[in-house]
Protein backbone atom coordinates (compact mmCIF):
# COMPACT_ATOMS: atom_id res chain seq x y z
CA UNK A 1 0.00 0.00 0.00
CA UNK A 2 1.03 3.52 -1.02
CA UNK A 3 1.98 5.80 2.49
CA UNK A 4 -0.37 8.69 0.80
CA UNK A 5 -2.78 5.80 0.86
CA UNK A 6 -1.76 4.69 4.55
CA UNK A 7 -2.50 7.82 5.85
CA UNK A 8 -6.29 8.65 4.68
CA UNK A 9 -7.04 5.14 5.85
CA UNK A 10 -6.20 5.48 9.31
CA UNK A 11 -7.80 2.24 10.87
CA UNK A 12 -5.06 0.25 9.33
CA UNK A 13 -3.19 -1.57 11.71
CA UNK A 14 0.27 -1.06 12.03
CA UNK A 15 2.26 1.71 12.96
CA UNK A 16 4.49 4.58 11.73
CA UNK A 17 6.65 6.74 13.03
CA UNK A 18 7.94 10.16 11.84
CA UNK A 19 10.23 9.24 9.09
CA UNK A 20 6.45 7.51 7.00
CA UNK A 21 4.83 10.66 7.61
CA UNK A 22 7.35 12.53 6.56
CA UNK A 23 6.83 10.81 2.86
CA UNK A 24 3.06 11.88 3.00
CA UNK A 25 1.44 14.39 0.56
CA UNK A 26 1.09 18.20 2.61
CA UNK A 27 -2.29 18.13 2.15
CA UNK A 28 -3.08 15.30 4.37
CA UNK A 29 -3.84 16.32 7.55
CA UNK A 30 -3.25 14.12 10.16
CA UNK A 31 -1.00 13.11 13.48
CA UNK A 32 -0.06 10.24 15.03
CA UNK A 33 -0.32 9.50 18.25
CA UNK A 34 1.73 5.79 19.52
CA UNK A 35 2.31 5.30 15.84
CA UNK A 36 -1.78 5.22 14.83
CA UNK A 37 -2.87 8.00 11.68
CA UNK A 38 -5.36 10.42 13.08
CA UNK A 39 -6.68 12.30 10.50
CA UNK A 40 -7.56 16.01 10.72
CA UNK A 41 -9.98 18.17 8.97
CA UNK A 42 -9.66 21.80 8.31
CA UNK A 43 -10.17 24.62 10.76
CA UNK A 44 -13.23 26.51 10.95
CA UNK A 45 -12.88 30.20 10.73
CA UNK A 46 -14.05 31.11 14.03
CA UNK A 47 -10.56 28.45 15.32
CA UNK A 48 -8.49 30.53 13.34
CA UNK A 49 -9.36 33.76 14.53
CA UNK A 50 -9.07 32.14 17.75
CA UNK A 51 -5.82 31.09 17.38
CA UNK A 52 -4.72 34.61 15.67
CA UNK A 53 -5.89 36.30 18.80
CA UNK A 54 -4.05 34.06 21.23
CA UNK A 55 -1.12 34.21 19.43
CA UNK A 56 -1.23 37.86 18.85
CA UNK A 57 -0.97 38.53 22.66
CA UNK A 58 1.67 35.63 23.43
CA UNK A 59 4.17 37.18 20.23
CA UNK A 60 3.51 40.78 21.68
CA UNK A 61 5.09 40.19 25.33
CA UNK A 62 7.42 37.65 24.24
CA UNK A 63 9.03 40.38 21.53
CA UNK A 64 12.23 40.61 22.66
CA UNK A 65 12.56 37.52 24.92
CA UNK A 66 14.67 34.03 24.86
CA UNK A 67 10.86 32.19 24.07
CA UNK A 68 8.94 31.81 20.70
CA UNK A 69 5.49 31.06 19.81
CA UNK A 70 4.72 29.52 16.75
CA UNK A 71 1.74 27.67 15.41
CA UNK A 72 0.25 25.39 13.04
CA UNK A 73 0.70 23.69 10.92
CA UNK A 74 4.39 22.36 12.82
CA UNK A 75 5.30 19.07 12.99
CA UNK A 76 6.19 18.28 17.04
CA UNK A 77 7.63 15.16 17.44
CA UNK A 78 6.37 15.22 21.65
CA UNK A 79 9.07 11.94 22.55
CA UNK A 80 12.00 13.62 20.73
CA UNK A 81 12.97 10.67 18.97
CA UNK A 82 13.09 12.87 15.44
CA UNK A 83 12.32 10.90 12.56
CA UNK A 84 11.95 7.63 15.08
CA UNK A 85 8.89 9.61 17.32
CA UNK A 86 5.66 7.52 16.76
CA UNK A 87 4.19 10.78 17.93
CA UNK A 88 3.82 13.70 16.19
CA UNK A 89 1.26 16.36 16.89
CA UNK A 90 0.05 19.73 15.41
CA UNK A 91 -1.18 21.99 18.23
CA UNK A 92 -2.31 25.16 17.11
CA UNK A 93 -0.14 27.42 18.96
CA UNK A 94 3.11 26.30 21.03
CA UNK A 95 5.94 28.14 23.07
CA UNK A 96 9.41 26.98 22.90
CA UNK A 97 11.95 28.19 25.66
CA UNK A 98 14.70 25.79 24.71
CA UNK A 99 15.67 26.59 21.48
CA UNK A 100 17.93 23.51 21.12
CA UNK A 101 14.83 21.06 20.85
CA UNK A 102 13.79 22.93 17.29
CA UNK A 103 15.39 22.52 13.77
CA UNK A 104 13.93 23.46 10.51
CA UNK A 105 11.39 20.52 10.11
CA UNK A 106 10.03 20.31 13.48
CA UNK A 107 10.38 20.82 17.29
CA UNK A 108 11.35 17.48 19.04
CA UNK A 109 10.18 17.26 21.92
CA UNK A 110 7.63 19.10 24.68
CA UNK A 111 7.33 22.21 24.38
CA UNK A 112 6.52 24.85 27.26
CA UNK A 113 3.35 26.15 26.87
CA UNK A 114 0.84 24.34 24.28
CA UNK A 115 -2.44 25.81 23.20
CA UNK A 116 -5.24 23.64 21.43
CA UNK A 117 -8.51 25.34 20.15
CA UNK A 118 -11.21 22.61 20.28
CA UNK A 119 -13.53 21.72 17.35
CA UNK A 120 -16.41 19.30 17.36
CA UNK A 121 -14.74 16.83 15.06
CA UNK A 122 -11.42 17.03 18.06
CA UNK A 123 -12.63 17.82 20.90
CA UNK A 124 -12.65 14.03 22.42
CA UNK A 125 -9.40 13.54 20.98
CA UNK A 126 -7.49 16.84 22.71
CA UNK A 127 -9.35 16.62 25.96
CA UNK A 128 -8.23 13.15 26.15
CA UNK A 129 -6.40 11.55 24.25
CA UNK A 130 -3.76 14.52 23.70
CA UNK A 131 -3.65 15.67 26.75
CA UNK A 132 -2.42 12.11 28.45
CA UNK A 133 0.55 12.49 26.06
CA UNK A 134 1.06 16.30 26.83
CA UNK A 135 1.02 15.17 30.12
CA UNK A 136 3.46 12.17 30.04
CA UNK A 137 5.97 13.95 27.76
CA UNK A 138 6.41 17.22 29.68
CA UNK A 139 4.72 19.74 28.26
CA UNK A 140 4.47 22.74 31.21
CA UNK A 141 1.32 24.22 30.72
CA UNK A 142 -1.58 22.90 28.31
CA UNK A 143 -4.57 25.20 26.68
CA UNK A 144 -7.94 23.95 26.21
CA UNK A 145 -9.98 26.96 24.16
CA UNK A 146 -13.63 26.04 23.84
CA UNK A 147 -14.85 28.46 21.56
CA UNK A 148 -18.76 26.81 22.16
CA UNK A 149 -18.56 28.29 25.55
CA UNK A 150 -15.82 30.57 25.47
CA UNK A 151 -13.73 29.17 28.00
CA UNK A 152 -10.36 27.70 28.96
CA UNK A 153 -9.51 25.02 30.66
CA UNK A 154 -5.22 25.55 31.93
CA UNK A 155 -4.00 22.71 32.75
CA UNK A 156 -0.43 23.06 35.11
CA UNK A 157 2.11 20.44 34.96
CA UNK A 158 2.97 19.58 38.94
CA UNK A 159 4.68 16.49 40.40
CA UNK A 160 4.17 14.63 36.73
CA UNK A 161 0.15 15.36 36.96
CA UNK A 162 -1.94 18.38 35.72
CA UNK A 163 -3.50 20.69 38.07
CA UNK A 164 -6.56 21.94 36.23
CA UNK A 165 -8.19 25.61 36.19
CA UNK A 166 -11.25 27.27 34.21
CA UNK A 167 -11.24 30.51 32.54
CA UNK A 168 -14.64 32.33 31.29
CA UNK A 169 -14.37 34.65 28.28
CA UNK A 170 -14.51 38.25 30.42
CA UNK A 171 -11.52 36.37 32.41
CA UNK A 172 -7.63 37.27 32.07
CA UNK A 173 -5.15 34.06 32.29
CA UNK A 174 -1.86 34.07 33.43
CA UNK A 175 0.79 32.23 31.71
CA UNK A 176 2.40 30.37 33.88
CA UNK A 177 5.52 29.15 31.71
CA UNK A 178 6.24 33.17 30.65
CA UNK A 179 6.15 34.96 33.83
CA UNK A 180 4.21 38.73 33.63
CA UNK A 181 2.33 37.15 30.86
CA UNK A 182 -1.29 37.45 30.93
CA UNK A 183 -3.47 36.70 28.03
CA UNK A 184 -7.08 38.37 28.29
CA UNK A 185 -10.05 36.19 27.15
CA UNK A 186 -12.11 39.62 26.32
CA UNK A 187 -9.79 40.10 23.28
CA UNK A 188 -10.03 36.10 22.40
CA UNK A 189 -13.76 35.78 22.32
Amino acid sequence: MEVNEAARNYNRDGTYTYADYAKWDDDIRCELIDGKVYMMSAPLLTHQRIIGKLFKQIDTFLDGKPCEVLFAPLDVCLNGKGDKDDTVVQPDIIVVCDESILDEKRCNGAPSLVIEVLSPSTSKHDRFTKLSKYMNSGVQEYWTVDPEFNGVTVHILKNGKYTVSAYEDTETIPVNVLKGCKVSLAEVF
